[in-house]
C-alpha cells in the first residue's frame, strides 16, 4: 500500500504530460509541412524548416518551435515520472528535455534567410562569413538539440535491450544512426537536394521515434 498510493497519485498528471509529448511531433510536422507547401519560394530540396521563421509569416514557425518545445519538455517530465528505475530512466528524459529546450532557443534566435528564401532574399543568401549572431546561436542550439536527441535514441536502445525488447532497441538504434548520418551530411556544407531531402526524412523519423517512445510509456 505504501508503494501503490504514491504511484496512483502521480499517474494522472504524468499521463497529461505524456499526452503533451506525444502530440509534439505530429503538431510540429503538420504545421511545418503546411507552411512548406504554401509559402512562396520555399523548397524542401534547398531549405531547412528553420528558414520558415523568416518573412512576414515567420511568426508561425517561431510559434511552432515554442509550442513544440514546451510539449517535448512536458513529455520528458512525464517520462521521468513514469519510467521504472533502471538504465536510461534518468538520462533518457533529460536528453529529450534538452532537445525540447533547444527548440525554445531556436525560436528566440532565428536562422538567417538565404538561398532565395524568403523570396526577397538575394540568390546568394548568407554565407559562412556573413552569419548573424542570432543565426550562429540558432545553429548552436539546433546542433545541441539534435545531438541530444541522437544520444537519447541510444540511451533508450540500451534500456530496451536490457528489458528484452529487441524490436524497440533496434528501432531506436536505427533511428539514431540514420539521423546522425543525415545531420553529418547537412553539417558538411554539401547540402545538395539528396542530402536535404534525407535530412527532412530523418528529422521526421526522429520525431516519430519521440512520439512512439512517449506513447509507449503512456500506455
Amino acid at each position: 500500500m505504501t508503494i501503490t498510493a504514491p504511484r496512483t497519485h502521480v499517474a494522472l498528471p504524468a499521463r497529461a504530460l505524456l499526452a503533451c509529448g506525444a502530440v509534439s511531433g505530429p503538431l510540429y510536422f503538420l504545421t511545418t509541412l503546411v507552411q512548406a507547401a504554401v509559402r512562396d519560394g520555399f523548397d524542401l530540396t534547398k531549405h531547412p524548416a528553420s528558414m520558415l521563421s523568416n518573412g512576414d509569416a515567420g511568426w508561425i514557425q517561431v510559434t511552432n518551435f515554442l509550442v513544440s518545445g514546451v510539449l517535448v519538455i512536458a513529455g520528458a517530465v512525464g517520462l521521468s515520472r513514469t519510467l521504472e528505475p533502471g538504465r536510461g530512466s534518468t538520462w533518457g528524459p533529460r536528453l529529450l528535455g534538452v532537445f525540447g529546450a533547444s527548440m525554445l532557443f531556436a525560436a528566440v534566435f532565428k536562422a538567417d534567410p538565404g538561398n532565395g528564401f524568403p523570396i526577397d532574399t538575394s540568390p546568394a543568401g548568407t554565407g559562412p562569413g556573413t552569419l548573424s549572431t542570432a543565426g550562429v546561436l540558432h545553429m548552436a542550439a539546433g546542433s545541441i538539440g539534435f545531438l541530444s536527441l541522437i544520444v537519447a535514441t541510444f540511451v533508450f536502445a540500451s534500456r530496451f535491450s536490457r528489458e528484452g525488447n529487441r524490436g524497440w532497441a533496434v528501432y531506436s538504434r536505427a533511428t539514431g544512426i540514420a539521423f546522425f548520418a543525415s545531420f553529418a551530411g547537412i553539417s558538411s556544407g554539401n547540402a545538395n537536394a539528396a542530402v536535404m531531402l534525407a535530412f527532412w526524412a530523418t528529422v521526421m523519423l526522429a520525431w516519430g521515434w519521440v512520439t512512439a517512445v512517449i506513447f509507449r510509456s503512456a500506455r
